[in-house]
């Protein structure tokens, strides 16, 4: 069963979108992981060309989404501790 794997039904495209929002764009991302389509002249479409067709190199970007996700997944924690502290801290 696919149900706990964060890529099941997830797009290349949409992987690589997310990764080049969070990294603020391809120059953050090719200083997370050093592949050529994501330095020199990098594109959607051309990132996406090169990845379909390199298996390392897509794992590695599968790789780093997965570390995205769960830091962003750890953010989120924090922060709503910060709210339950601070609405308890209100209580009090």
């Amino acid at each position: 069963m696919q149900s706990n794997n964060p890529l099941h039904g997830k797009k290349l495209v949409d992987i690589l979108e997310e990764l080049v929002d969070y990294y603020k764009g391809f120059e953050g991302l090719s200083n997370q992981i050093s592949i050529r389509c994501f330095t020199h002249d990098p594109s959607i479409n051309s990132s996406l060309k090169f990845l379909r067709k390199t298996p390392w190199a897509r794992a590695k970007t599968e790789s780093l989404y997965l570390y995205v996700l769960r830091q962003k997944a750890k953010q989120q924690k924090l922060q709503q501790n910060n709210l339950d502290n601070t609405a308890s801290d209100n209580i009090s």
